[in-house]
C-alpha cells in the first residue's frame, strides 16, 4: 500500500537546517566546462519540495524515456532483464522531479565523496540538454512498492558537463547531484555510496540497475541487467552498449563493476542513458573519461 509516511520522516528529519534561502541560478565556470547550479535552500524550500511530492503526484509522473538518436522514437522492450530478487539496493534508488511543468522519473545511485552527499544520473535527468533545469528533485533510496525506508533527500546543487549542457551529446549524459541533509544526516552516511571509476578499459562486466516503468515493468521494484558491453556500433557517441530491456524510469541507474551482492554496492563506470529506436534490445551508457572526472571532481566538493 503507497502511504505518505516517507514524507512524514522527511519533513521531520528537515528540523534544525538553516532557514537561509538562496535564489537558483546557472552558472558555468569556463575553467573546468561544468555547469551547475544551485536549488533554493533552508528548511522552508525542502519542506516545500517534500510536500510537493504527494502520493497522487508521484503516481501520476511520467517516465523519462531512454533517449533514441534514431528517429528519436520509443522501442519496445524485449527479453533481457528482471527484476531483482532479493531486497532493494540501499545505495540505489528512484528520483521524482519537476521540469517545464511535468512530473518525471528517473533512477540514480550514491556514491563516494568528499561531501558525502552526492548521487549519480543522467544529465536528462537533471537538465534538458540546452533547456531547463529540474525542479522539485528528490532522492528515494532503497525505493519499494510507493515509498522507501529512509525517506528522501532533496536536491541542493546540480553539476552536468558543459557537452551535455551545451549540445546534449549522449556520450555525456550524465549529472551529479549533491543532496540536501535529512535529519543533520549525509545521505552517504545513511545508506552508504558505491565507488565511482574513470578511464576503465572497455568491454568490462557489469551489473545494470535502475527502476522501469513501462511494459512489462510497473517502477515499483529494482529491476537490472548484467553482462558484457560494447562500444557504439554506429560510432556516433563513446557510450557502450549492453543487452537490456530496461524501460523508461531507469534513466541515469548505475552501471556496477565489481557488484558485490552481499552488500549491495560495486564501482560505478556508467549511467543508463538512451536506445537506439531499432535497437531496442541495447541499452547505452556513457563512458567515463575525463570529462566525468572532471563533472566528479567538481561535484564531490559542491
Amino acid at each position: 500500500m503507497v502511504t505518505d509516511s516517507w514524507i512524514a520522516r522527511l519533513l521531520a528529519g528537515l528540523v534544525g537546517l538553516s532557514p537561509v534561502a538562496l535564489a537558483g541560478a546557472s552558472v558555468q565556470p569556463p575553467a573546468d566546462t561544468i555547469v551547475s547550479r544551485d536549488l533554493p535552500a533552508g528548511q522552508i524550500q525542502q519542506q516545500r519540495v517534500l510536500r510537493y511530492w504527494t502520493a497522487d503526484r508521484r503516481a501520476r509522473a511520467v517516465n523519462v524515456s531512454t533517449r533514441g538518436q534514431r528517429r528519436r522514437a520509443v522501442p519496445a522492450a524485449v527479453n533481457a532483464g528482471a527484476l531483482w530478487p532479493g531486497a532493494a539496493l540501499n545505495t540505489v534508488g528512484r528520483v521524482f522531479f519537476s521540469m517545464n511543468g511535468q512530473d518525471f522519473l528517473c533512477s540514480a545511485a550514491t556514491i563516494r565523496s568528499a561531501n558525502r552527499d552526492l548521487v549519480v544520473t543522467s544529465g536528462h535527468c537533471a537538465k534538458n540538454g540546452s533547456g531547463a533545469w529540474a525542479e522539485n528533485w528528490v532522492f528515494v533510496p532503497a525505493y519499494r512498492d510507493g515509498g522507501g525506508p529512509y525517506g528522501g533527500f532533496p536536491a541542493r546543487r546540480m553539476f552536468v558537463p558543459d557537452q551535455w549542457s551545451t549540445g546534449a551529446d549522449d556520450g555525456y549524459d550524465v549529472a551529479m547531484v549533491a543532496l540536501a541533509q535529512a535529519g543533520g544526516e549525509h545521505v552517504a552516511d545513511v545508506v552508504g555510496f558505491n565507488e565511482i571509476a574513470f578511464g576503465r578499459p572497455r568491454g568490462q562486466q557489469v551489473h545494470t540497475f535502475g527502476y522501469p516503468s513501462y511494459e512489462k515493468y510497473d517502477g515499483r521494484r529494482l529491476a537490472y541487467c548484467s553482462g558484457l558491453p560494447s562500444d557504439d556500433p554506429y560510432g556516433e557517441t563513446r557510450a557502450q552498449g549492453l543487452r537490456c530491456d530496461l524501460t523508461q524510469g531507469s534513466s541515469g541507474g548505475p552501471w556496477m563493476s565489481g557488484f558485490d551482492p552481499l552488500t549491495g554496492t560495486g564501482t560505478i563506470v556508467s549511467v543508463s542513458s538512451f536506445k537506439y529506436a531499432d535497437e531496442g534490445r541495447v541499452m547505452y551508457g556513457p563512458y567515463f573519461g575525463d570529462a566525468i572526472r572532471k563533472l566528479y571532481a567538481r561535484a564531490e566538493k559542491g
